[in-house]
């Protein structure tokens, strides 16, 4: 079972914790970058999928641009906060986000689908 491990404030802790919020968001920039996807192509590399978002993510079988299987997010409440709370991922992808859920106005982030809460 492998686990994605994202601190949250505790704003947005208490919005996924009431099941208020559904959806985790996260910045398309090479920290995250590293920590979802398997491999991923450097900016400099012009990729020709018509499939692969900005050239970094893609559902698929290509062996760069596809997402870790992660089975569990582990939220914590503040930046190494010891209050943690655990979901099931239904689903990681790239897309536009809901702003009331924290996602920018016009950027497309990761998008973390979640599932049932486990206790």
């Amino acid at each position: 079972m492998k686990i994605l491990d994202l601190s949250l404030t505790y704003h947005w802790y208490d919005e996924i914790e009431s099941e208020r919020k559904k959806e985790e968001y996260r910045e398309i920039k090479p920290f995250y970058r590293k920590r979802i996807m398997n491999k991923y192509h450097k900016e400099s590399v012009i990729c020709n999928d018509r499939n692969c978002d900005i050239c970094a993510f893609r559902m698929g079988s290509y062996p760069f641009c596809t997402p870790i299987k992660y089975d569990i997010v582990r939220f914590h409440r503040g930046q190494g906060g010891k209050t943690t709370m655990l979901f099931e991922i239904e689903d990681i992808r790239i897309g536009f986000g809901r702003i009331k859920w924290g996602a920018p106005k016009d950027k497309k982030v990761f998008i973390i689908k979640l599932g049932k809460q486990l206790k």
